[in-house]
């Protein structure tokens, strides 16, 4: 079990490529979610399956939350638009 560090990683990576295909946060937390559980992986701490994937899942929880609070859309932002479609 120790030795699939490399795998979350990998996740991790593969995550952070479809945020960079798909921007808007999304797949963030989920990155920050299996990179956390890889690097206590590779720090050497071992539990079974369903313990990764509850950590996993409420670090990528965490992330999502702190993510939107820090960088999502504020209350009461509204989008303004300076010109219309029609115009020429």
């Amino acid at each position: 079990m120790i030795y699939l560090w490399w795998a979350w990683m990998a996740a991790a990576v593969l995550l952070l490529v479809l945020e960079m295909l798909a921007p808007g946060f999304i797949f963030l937390g989920f990155a920050v979610g299996a990179a956390a559980v890889g690097l206590w992986l590779l720090a050497g701490y071992t539990v079974g399956w369903p313990w990764l994937l509850l950590v996993f899942a409420v670090v990528s929880l965490v992330a999502w939350i702190v993510l939107r609070q820090l960088v999502g859309i504020r209350k009461g932002q509204v989008k303004l638009w300076d010109r219309d479609i029609n115009e020429d």
